[in-house]
């Protein structure tokens, strides 16, 4: 099999891995480089592209690591998966990877914040990730992507936790969270019923976890539920 033709363009960004990642996944869902294609050589990307060969590295390996290439040792890399063509309507390809770094950070704070909202939340602070739930739901029910509200849901676990950094820490994250949030809710709102029917229940387990105050259970679901979001936006989930 040949290698396909990358087709890249200048880089003028601070950040080249997630202009690479970008362009490649701009190829990969516009169907330029199709499923089972093999990607040029490192080298070669490093010529064509006039970068180093660890940003290339780290593009392919973020790559591989959302499910969209696969690399077989000694022969080369080549895509696995074919992301909905719609993931680029709600971002430009380059500012995609950027979005999906915030899940790394999201990861590490919210499934402690979870845990220890399950531990230290007050009735009154149940309410209002109850209340957040709620807004969710209608949200999802008019049409609506509901990105707000479940900034809101998040926020509101995160000021349960106990400590008021943590809302803090995830207010300052906001304007990354909210690229991600949106692409990942507007995928769910256009894709299945069955789709939506398993985002608002992912939450519902963690309003229940906190609830019942299982912190072990509510770490679990929450960390469940933002690496099912983060396949939501790459296509790796498996439905739309």
């Amino acid at each position: 099999m040949n290698d396909a033709m990358l087709k890249l363009k200048p880089a003028r960004r601070e950040r080249l891995a997630d202009v690479l990642y970008g362009q490649i996944l701009e190829q990969i869902t516009s169907g330029q480089l199709v499923e089972g294609a093999k990607l040029p050589s490192e080298a070669r990307i490093c010529s064509d592209f006039q970068v180093s060969r660890p940003v290339v590295r780290e593009a392919l390996m973020r790559l591989q690591a959302d499910g969209l290439v696969v690399s077989r040792q000694g022969i080369g890399t080549f895509v696995k998966s074919r992301p909905s063509n719609r993931l680029t309507d709600f971002a430009a390809s380059a500012e995609i990877a950027s979005y999906l770094r915030a899940f790394e950070p999201r990861l590490a704070l919210e499934t402690e914040c979870a845990g220890l909202a399950a531990m230290r939340r007050t009735k009154a602070q149940l309410n209002q990730i109850g209340e957040a739930l709620q807004a969710l739901e209608s949200a999802f029910q008019r049409g609506e992507n509901g990105w707000e509200e479940d900034f809101a849901f998040h926020l509101a676990v995160a000021a349960a936790a106990g400590n008021e950094l943590f809302p803090r820490l995830l207010q300052d994250l906001r304007d990354i969270m909210s690229g991600s949030m949106r692409m990942a809710l507007s995928l769910t709102q256009q894709g299945s019923e069955d789709r939506r029917r398993r985002v608002l229940e992912e939450h519902r387990k963690i309003f229940m976890a906190i609830s019942s105050q299982n912190a072990d259970l509510a770490r679990l679901h929450m960390r469940y539920h933002l690496t099912e979001s983060r396949a939501r936006v790459t296509g790796s989930y498996g439905d739309l």
